[in-house]
């Protein structure tokens, strides 16, 4: 018996205009959603990127201070023959322009303070001594490396000469008054009391005892006693956040303890 061709038709139909939209509505909405996250995701991990790299820039100058640090010092002068040159051996592990000490926290008129430090060490690859600068200037921290000079040179004269000094790290916020609120209100705590927050704190030896905070004041507040340095390092990222929009602030810290005896 032949079926009407009506009935055909009806089991043949397709979708009806209504379905198509609601599938099309579906698809876009689930696209959109895809694409979003997508987004955010490629926003984050660019975030995240420029944290890491800020992060490692300021490691590195961070490690190589305390490296420094580590090594300054030798050989000490109880370590020479009475006749060997002043060139040849550390007279101080932290040098300073020539004034009269004690020379603690502070107290010296350009190195070592909170924000600079001069260090005096041996460097095996030239087999001569040599003084180590590091100084902040501005958002910038400098570093300078120069042989030693003869007795009577100032340290800080001889690394500051032209074409000693070049960038070290770059968005170091450590000294930046002008900023310091909007940092802090972004990262509570990051300066404690709105005040800078120092690069170099110095700890000097004390008898019978663990080193203990320089204050520049007493007979152990001197360069010559120094045996860690405390280094703080506040780097801001070079670019925004791509979600908020905002600089973030990444807070290193490291120490570094002269292992080398007193002079």
């Amino acid at each position: 018996m032949n079926r009407p061709l009506s009935s055909f038709h009806a089991r043949q139909a397709g979708f009806s205009v209504l379905e198509m939209l609601l599938s099309l509505s579906l698809f876009i909405i689930i696209s959109g959603a895809a694409l979003s996250l997508l987004s955010m995701t490629q926003k984050r991990f660019q975030t995240e990127g420029q944290v890491l790299s800020s992060f490692q820039e300021g490691r590195l100058a961070l490690d190589m201070i305390v490296r420094d640090v580590n090594d300054s010092g030798y050989p000490a002068a109880n370590q020479v023959k009475a006749a060997t040159p002043v060139t040849d051996y550390a007279v101080t592990p932290v040098a300073w322009s020539p004034v009269p000490t004690p020379c603690g926290v502070g107290v010296c008129t350009n190195s070592p303070t909170n924000f600079d430090l001069i260090l005096e060490e041996f460097d095996p690859t030239s087999n001569t001594m040599k003084w180590i600068h590091y100084q902040l200037v501005g958002t910038t921290l400098w570093r300078g490396t120069v042989v030693k000079g003869v007795a009577a040179t100032d340290p800080w004269a001889a690394t500051t000469a032209a074409g000693v000094m070049f960038p070290y790290a770059t968005n170091v916020m450590n000294n930046t008054p002008l900023q310091i609120p909007a940092i802090n209100a972004a990262y509570p705590g990051t300066f404690p009391g709105g005040a800078p927050v120092p690069i170099f704190t110095y700890y000097c030896d004390v008898p019978g005892g663990p080193p203990a905070l320089c204050t520049g004041a007493g007979a152990n507040n001197l360069a010559t006693n120094i045996r860690e340095v405390e280094v703080t390092l506040i780097v801001l990222t070079q670019q925004p956040d791509m979600q908020t929009r905002r600089l973030r602030v990444v807070t290193l810290n490291g120490r570094g303890h002269r292992v080398n005896p007193n002079q």
